[in-house]
């Protein structure tokens, strides 16, 4: 079995703390749900942490299904572009001990979290 990732290791969150906090960010998450239930309590996650998102001033860009792997043989079921005022945003939010990060967890086989910033 291949390893599956739901979570940040310490040495990724590390990596990210060198990063301006006042900087925008935009999240790539890439997202296979579990075979059984997974996309519904997703979409309780979404619901879930709507408020959490609100309050730190983040915006939904893009969410999209996967219809096909063009390039490589990765399989994911969703997409999700989500963008950020500043990285510290994401980091109060992701931090507040009543964002809903179980459900996240519940919902997932596998994901990938890729922080972005514009291109200089």
């Amino acid at each position: 079995m291949t390893q599956s990732y739901l979570s940040p290791s310490p040495q990724q969150l590390e990596q990210l703390s060198t990063l301006d906090p006042q900087a925008s960010v935009t999240m790539l998450n890439l997202l296979k749900f579990k075979a059984d239930g997974g996309r519904q309590t997703y979409q309780r996650y979404g619901e879930a942490a709507a408020p959490f998102l609100q309050r730190s001033g983040a915006q939904i860009r893009y969410l999209g299904d996967v219809a096909a792997t063009v390039i490589g043989t990765d399989e994911w079921d969703e997409v999700i572009l989500v963008e950020y005022p500043t990285l510290q945003a994401f980091f109060d939010m992701t931090g507040d001990p009543d964002y809903p990060s179980q459900i996240r967890a519940d919902a997932l086989e596998d994901s990938r979290l890729y922080c972005t910033q514009p291109a200089a």
